[in-house]
């Protein structure tokens, strides 16, 4: 190999064992050590394996078998495992936790908490670093999406209007208060729906599917729910809409869609004080 990415993972060749570990190609950077304790059984000289490329103490490349909890690029949810004169260590996973200066910090980090930071290549010292300061580092290209696209989330933080996201690991995102029903946390990765894309590049998102994903799949659970419960369920669409979600974390006018969709198909009946699964409609 002519390069090495640094702060992800390697396809390299082992070209020697030593006691204390194997040495792998690095081509032009030479040969990076492996260290023993993250030596594959029965890998030898001649094997290509698969490594995670980062530096050492002394500021050498090393590798590792160990998955980290991020690499270069990525915005992740990270501890603190310590603070010094001159800033915190994230604990993202290796052996050599991983640096915040204080200028990268928008408040002083605390030993035990987690942080959302934004993992890169500092550009004067080249070392892996971390930032607090995400908006910096999202792309600024135009979001590509449509309504009703699959997304991944990860929870920056909570605000007033509702929860500011990251998108696919590259663009801001906000997902409205009165649209999140469940509990919801700093640092969680979720699976998210575009809602819209504003005329300025901001990005609306919902936590549910829309239109008929979203009845389908709450229908689906609906039917696992009676066909697990008797063929019953007590919730019917004049239920409070509090005891719909504790029951099936959606609302109840998704609620009242998917059993609506149940009705139509013919697999329940509705009654006054339940639903009812048709005895045709039962798959247990």
């Amino acid at each position: 190999m002519s390069f090495i990415r640094l702060g992800d993972y390697n396809r390299m060749t082992v070209v020697k064992s030593v006691d204390f570990g194997l040495y792998l190609d690095g081509g032009d950077e030479g040969e990076v050590l492996l260290p023993a304790r993250y030596v594959p059984d029965g890998c030898k000289e001649g094997d290509e394996i698969e490594v995670f490329v980062y530096l050492d103490s002394e500021e050498r490349l090393v590798a590792t078998t160990q998955t980290p909890k991020a690499r270069v690029g990525d915005f992740a949810f990270l501890t603190v495992s310590w603070v010094n004169e001159y800033g915190a260590f994230l604990d993202w996973g290796l052996m050599k936790d991983l640096f915040c200066p204080f200028r990268e910090q928008k408040m002083k980090m605390e030993k035990g908490k987690g942080y959302i930071v934004h993992v890169h290549l500092d550009n004067e010292s080249h070392r892996i670093v971390a930032s607090a300061k995400v908006e910096h580092y999202f792309d600024p290209s135009f979001p590509p999406y449509r309504h009703g696209d699959e997304v991944n989330l990860l929870v920056w933080q909570k605000t007033d209007l509702g929860f500011k996201v990251i998108i696919d690991n590259r663009f801001p995102g906000l997902v409205y208060g009165n649209q999140v029903f469940r509990q919801i946390h700093t640092g969680d990765r979720l699976t998210g729906y575009i809602d819209m894309v504003r005329e300025d590049g901001k990005v609306d998102v919902m936590l549910q599917p829309t239109g008929w994903r979203m009845t389908k799949e709450t229908a689906d659970i609906i039917l696992d729910y009676m066909e697990s419960h008797g063929g019953t369920c007590p919730l019917t669409d004049k239920s409070p809409a509090e005891d719909i979600y504790q029951q099936f974390q959606v609302s109840k006018k998704s609620y009242k869609k998917a059993i609506g969709d149940l009705y139509k198909r013919r697999l329940i009946t509705i009654e006054d004080d339940c639903i009812r699964l048709n005895k045709a409609a039962r798959r247990r």
